[in-house]
């Protein structure tokens, strides 16, 4: 049988998940490990922030090797810092709402994961800290100055869409079922 799931073109081949109901595994226990953790696990190699490095750096080199495409506008000092700050504070709260519920912030040890948290920051994204790392990246490419920049910020978004948080929401879903689908359908991915 093939497990699906809703709104999404990922399958998951032969899976045993047979109740989408959140109770079929206490969510204080560790997630146990079946094959579609395993099949989770094995798609998320590369640790976010080395992502976001990485594209940071590809923006550099953007900057310094392409001729044209600078830009400067009144206040875009002022802007860098606003937007950096801005994230920062989005990343403080989320750490501090997934201290506070004792769950892991590591995606790649998903088997840690303890609870769905979904009030505060959480009920604007479902995803703060690579919300973070993408307003990170934004403030990046306004210091730098070059409007190019901004197609190597939308390849950040499409790869953790595509490579890391699509792993993670179908760890969540066999995580927490029936509670993980309703917040996925009331709260956006990004913002």
């Amino acid at each position: 049988s093939k497990f699906q799931i809703p709104n999404s073109k990922f399958q998951i081949p032969n899976s045993k998940f047979q109740n989408p109901n959140s109770k079929f595994q206490n969510p204080k226990q560790p997630l146990a490990c079946n094959k579609n953790t395993i099949f989770v696990i094995m798609r998320i190699k590369i640790l976010p922030p080395i992502v976001m490095l990485i594209f940071g750096a590809f923006m550099y080199l953007l900057e310094r090797f392409l001729p044209f495409g600078a830009f400067e506008f009144f206040g875009r000092a002022v802007l860098v810092y606003i937007v950096t700050g801005l994230g920062f504070i989005i990343m403080a709260i989320a750490l501090i709402q997934f201290s506070k519920a004792k769950t892991t912030t590591n995606p790649i040890k998903l088997d840690k994961t303890t609870s769905l948290v979904t009030s505060g920051i959480y009920n604007f994204t479902r995803n703060p800290m690579y919300l973070t790392m993408l307003l990170l990246l934004i403030a990046w490419g306004l210091y730098l100055g070059n409007a190019f920049n901004s197609l190597i910020t939308a390849g950040f978004v499409y790869y953790m869409n595509h490579f890391q948080i699509k792993y993670e929401e179908i760890a969540l879903f066999n995580r927490f079922g029936k509670d993980y689908q309703l917040y996925k359908r009331a709260v956006r991915r990004w913002f």
